[in-house]
Order: structure tokens, then C-alpha cells, then sequence
């Protein structure tokens, strides 16, 4: 509530994003990570600079602003519950479509994009699909954002949230993902949702769904999303089956809710 003083029972500072923290479980099954973004060319960009190091992610394709201060987001965990509330303040621009089609993209397996930044996103992934077909591309949709529609049959697989879900006045991840295949007829559609797990509309027309698998203990509800994106990623690389790849996200990120932060997850 505002205007109110309470005390904290613990402080942590971390690395956030959820591309990053998608990378850092990514990491954790051997993959090759690189995260490309805009970093602050100050101290400020530290924590996340060595947090990348200590978990294998490789930043150099980035670009460095010399002015601004790396984003930050102060978060509130109710420890009853594991539920947050976020303040986020971004003192950076995002990266732009002149940097990233500087990079040398055959390299790379997979691209994972966030939808935002929308008029950049969608010229990065038209550029992608155009040179390097081969290479699978996934967005994931977290939130509304003016001019979605533009990165909308572009990608091989949309991550939808429950709170993009909702907001377009969903309260059912199979009518939420039925809406959606007007738009991307082409691709493989994904709901997380929650303790009621998730559900896939594939582009061949079949439905998937996975049951959720809650910790004993709920912890950290912090990232459930970027893991399950993480496992799902994971589990399509290595060829797993759709339903196998569902309930693995699922259980990934259930664990994920029974501790604080990323580690040992992989």
C-alpha cells in the first residue's frame, strides 16, 4: 500500500531481462548462449556484465551506450504467497536494427526475440527470415504493445503470456490461442498458464496441453516464465516431441518456483 513503512526480511540484488534469464537455464543444458542488447557504458552495467560471465553468456555482440544507466527494476516478493510487484525504471534506448544487421547471424541455431521495440523487432525478424531461413526464430509476447501486429506470421513460435492473454479479454488459453492462429496461421502457438499449466496450438492444427507441477514449497514465482521459455527452447532443440517438450517446460519452471533465482536449474 502507498504510504506506508515496511520492513524488508531480506534484500538481493540480481541480474535481470527475461531474454537473459531464458540464456542463463539455456546455459545450464550446454547450449552456446550470446545475449545482444544495449548495455550502459558505466559501472552500472556490472552486475549484469559479470553475471553474464559467471554464467557462459557471451555479450559481445551488444552494443555500448556511453551515456544512461542500465535499466533496473525493484521488485517485492510476498513471502506467503511468492506473488511480486515490480517498479521498473530504463535509463537505455533499445537496440537498434542498424546495429543488429552488423551481425553475422549463420552462426546461430536459434534467435529468441522479446516483443518490444516493435518497428526494430519486426525488421530484425523479416532480415532473419529472408538470409537465414534455416534458423528457428521464436518471440515471446508478454505484454500489449502499440504495433504487435507487425511482428505477428513471422516468426516459427510465439511464447504467449497469461497476462497478454487476459488483457485481450481471454480467461482460457485454448480460445486465447484459437484467436491467434488468424494472425499466425504459419507458426506454433504456446500459452503459459500458470499453476494451470500451459498449451500449444501447433500449426498443423493439433491442441496440446500440460498439467502444472507446483513446488511443495512456493518460493519464487520470479522468472517461471523465462524458464519455461528456457525449457521449452531447450526441448525443441533437441528434438523432443511437442507434449514431451510441454510438460518438461512445465516442470522446469514448477522447480523454478521452489527456490530463489536460476541456479541448478539445468
Amino acid at each position: 500500500k502507498e504510504d506506508e513503512e515496511l520492513r524488508a526480511q531480506e534484500q538481493q540484488i540480481r541480474r535481470g531481462g527475461n531474454s537473459a534469464n531464458t540464456l542463463n537455464i539455456l546455459s545450464q543444458f550446454n547450449h552456446h548462449c550470446y545475449w545482444c542488447g544495449t548495455l550502459a557504458g558505466n559501472k552500472s552495467a556490472d552486475l549484469v556484465i559479470d553475471d553474464f560471465s559467471k554464467n557462459n553468456i557471451n555479450y559481445s555482440l551488444s552494443k555500448v551506450i556511453p551515456t544512461g544507466n542500465q535499466p533496473t527494476s525493484y521488485i517485492t516478493v510476498n513471502k506467503l504467497n511468492g506473488s511480486r510487484t515490480i517498479v521498473h525504471y530504463r535509463d537505455l534506448p533499445e537496440l537498434d536494427y542498424a546495429h543488429f544487421k552488423t551481425i553475422p547471424l549463420s552462426q546461430f541455431d536459434w534467435l529468441h526475440f522479446e516483443a518490444r521495440n516493435i518497428e526494430n523487432t519486426a525488421a530484425m525478424v523479416r532480415l532473419c527470415k529472408k538470409n537465414h531461413p534455416q534458423i528457428s526464430l521464436s518471440i515471446e509476447i508478454e505484454k500489449p504493445r502499440d504495433g504487435l501486429e507487425e511482428i505477428f506470421n513471422l516468426a516459427d513460435i510465439y511464447l504467449f503470456s497469461k497476462t497478454y492473454a487476459n488483457t485481450s479479454g481471454f480467461d482460457k488459453p485454448q480460445t486465447f490461442l484459437k484467436s491467434q492462429k488468424i494472425h499466425s496461421p504459419h507458426a506454433d502457438l504456446v500459452c503459459a498458464w500458470g499453476e494451470q499449466g500451459a498449451v500449444a496450438l501447433l500449426k498443423n492444427g493439433d491442441l496440446l496441453s500440460s498439467e502444472s507441477f507446483p513446488p511443495t514449497n512456493l518460493i519464487d514465482t520470479l522468472g517461471a516464465g523465462d524458464t519455461f521459455n528456457a525449457a521449452l527452447i531447450h526441448s525443441r532443440l533437441k528434438a523432443l516431441s511437442w507434449q514431451d517438450s510441454l510438460i518438461f517446460a512445465c516442470k522446469l519452471a514448477g522447480k523454478k518456483c521452489g527456490q530463489a533465482g536460476f541456479s541448478h536449474l539445468g
